[in-house]
């Protein structure tokens, strides 16, 4: 029967901490967990969320992620500890690490979730951080996977803002081989470093940059946006707005891409904004697939991390 096993990274702070074989390895586990032909039962184990910023998927995915491998959950409310009155993170860092068995961090600057890395003895997880969301990447690779069989000659192009979700997205694309194109407004492309990164784990021309929707469709497999304003970004929605239009993903548009070609969003959706009702709702759409995988690929996560 297939296991987890021992991943290289004891954390989980970027798409780039996995390798292409532990990624199919949590993938494997993931397909079995989400036919419940898997039984991981972690008894004791405790799951600690720190979460800085609002959530609906990521929280419930990982309370009843744990759950369902036989852990519990701790909501560690920032508003409501020590933490929110500016305890130092390596002091709170060591007391959890002494009562839970993992971490899951919702945080704003990624330097933050890697002092408490440093300070930890138990392992922690990225669930969110301006610069990268490893978790949601995971869960859209094992997505694209579950609906075309293979990761082989799939294109995926991101159209929206170069985000922590795009960022996550070039890393994880460059470990499995996959060819991503991002369509973004000038200004708006991805992270350096996170570029950098990608380029650093495959040489091969994995990903292209462009400014035109329609034009970098073409051929697309899988067509993935997600809202143009991030949490924090509340008062550049109106500009950032005008600055998209046209990077709508439409019917217009999916009709420019592959015949067969599928429909992403991270969630929450700003509909007939960055994607209209139509296509959301449409049957090429696998938005909702796309979260409940969120879950499943979290339990393969999870179990791998606290063995």
């Amino acid at each position: 029967m297939l296991k987890p096993i021992q991943l290289g990274a004891k954390h989980f702070l970027s798409s780039a901490d996995l390798t292409k074989e532990e990624i199919l390895h949590i993938y494997n586990l993931a397909f079995l967990f989400k036919k419940k032909d898997l039984d991981i039962n972690l008894k004791n184990k405790v799951l600690g969320l720190i979460f800085d910023k609002s959530s609906t998927r990521t929280r419930i995915s990982f309370q009843v992620a744990m759950s369902r491998i036989g852990g519990e959950t701790i909501d560690l409310n920032p508003e409501k500890s020590q933490i929110g009155r500016g305890e130092p993170i390596k002091d709170t860092a060591r007391v959890l690490s002494r009562y839970c068995d993992v971490l899951s961090i919702r945080t704003f600057d990624q330097e933050t979730i890697k002092e408490y890395a440093k300070w930890s003895s138990i392992p922690v997880i990225n669930a969110l951080t301006d610069i990268e969301h490893p978790c949601q990447a995971l869960a859209d690779f094992f997505t694209i996977k579950e609906e075309f069989g293979s990761l082989k000659d799939v294109v995926l192009t991101f159209i929206g803002d170069g985000n922590n979700v795009a960022n996550s997205l070039i890393i994880c694309a460059a470990i499995l081989g996959v060819r991503i194109k991002i369509a973004c407004p000038r200004g708006f492309e991805p992270n350096l470093k996170s570029l950098s990164k990608s380029y650093g784990i495959n040489v091969e021309k994995v990903l292209e940059i462009f400014h035109d929707p329609y034009e970098a469709v073409k051929g697309s497999n899988v067509l993935y946006t997600d809202v143009w304003s991030s949490m924090g970004e509340e008062n550049k929605k109106d500009k950032k707005d005008k600055l998209f239009k046209g990077f709508t993903i439409n019917q217009k548009l999916v009709n420019k891409a592959h015949e067969e070609a599928i429909i992403l969003h991270c969630l929450p959706a700003y509909r007939d904004r960055e994607i209209t009702d139509e296509v959301i709702d449409s049957s090429k759409s696998r938005i909702f697939n796309q979260a409940e995988n969120r879950m499943h690929v979290q339990q393969a996560l999870l179990s791998c991390l606290l063995l």
